[in-house]
């Protein structure tokens, strides 16, 4: 039986390869004017989707691999932002075999790294569909790197508008809740759907896939 290692989220945060791909991935993106997609993103992704799986009651490694996928989900950014969930993927499976993980875990990582992207996403496992609720909700203001370009660009200003935003799982009810505050004077509700109106839908088909409804609310007002 072959020897694999343990690898630990810890273990990941400390690699310095990942962290190099994405530092460069997001100063990529940051020159052709996306939003921040560096630590911040990652390690938000990586905590809300170990902690929906683990209000759900799975195990604690499953736990601990949907960390990994969230930590690890845009290192592809580095390559290209087309196509960046699929090359993140194949980098992932690269990196993670040369850490001589488990292929059963490698598999489950790499699959949700390359079903997060709304274009090609599907909720293949627990862990993507974890992956894909925590991505898309993380919207929030510090995400705009440069507050001139709010009035100009839609998904700058849809960014800024978000006061706050938490995604809530709701046992009794089986809901899994975006609820977010957004400043109406700098974006209209409108505006949100226009930009996020496809991430919402990828929400709904992954919070269904947990046996959860999906639920939208902006401003204390249920929209899905």
């Amino acid at each position: 039986m072959p020897n694999y290692n343990h690898i630990t989220f810890e273990d990941i945060l400390k690699n310095e390869e990942i962290k190099a791909y994405i530092e460069t991935g997001n100063r990529n993106l940051g020159e052709i004017g996306f939003t921040e997609h560096g630590f911040p993103h990652a390690k938000r992704s990586a905590n809300y989707a170990g902690n929906i799986l683990q209000q759900l009651g799975f195990d604690d490694r499953t736990c601990e691999l949907a960390r990994i996928a969230g930590y690890m989900h845009d290192i592809g950014n580095v390559v290209n932002r087309y196509n960046h969930a699929h090359s993140g993927a194949l980098m992932a499976f690269n990196i993670l075999n040369r850490l001589n993980m488990p292929p059963e875990e490698v598999a489950l990582i790499s699959a949700a790294i390359g079903n997060h992207d709304e274009e090609t996403a599907a909720a293949v496992s627990p862990i993507a569909a974890a992956l894909i609720l925590s991505d898309k909700g993380d919207v929030r203001r510090t995400r705009v790197r440069d507050r001139e370009t709010v009035t100009a660009d839609i998904h700058d200003r849809v960014n800024y508008a978000v006061e706050h935003a938490a995604t809530v799982i709701n046992l009794e009810r089986k809901t899994a809740t975006l609820d977010i505050t957004i400043d109406t004077s700098i974006c209209p509700v409108m505006e949100y759907f226009e930009i996020f109106m496809t991430r919402m839908v990828l929400c709904r088909q992954a919070a269904q896939y947990l046996g959860l409804q999906f639920e939208l609310i902006i401003n204390e007002t249920r929209l899905l």
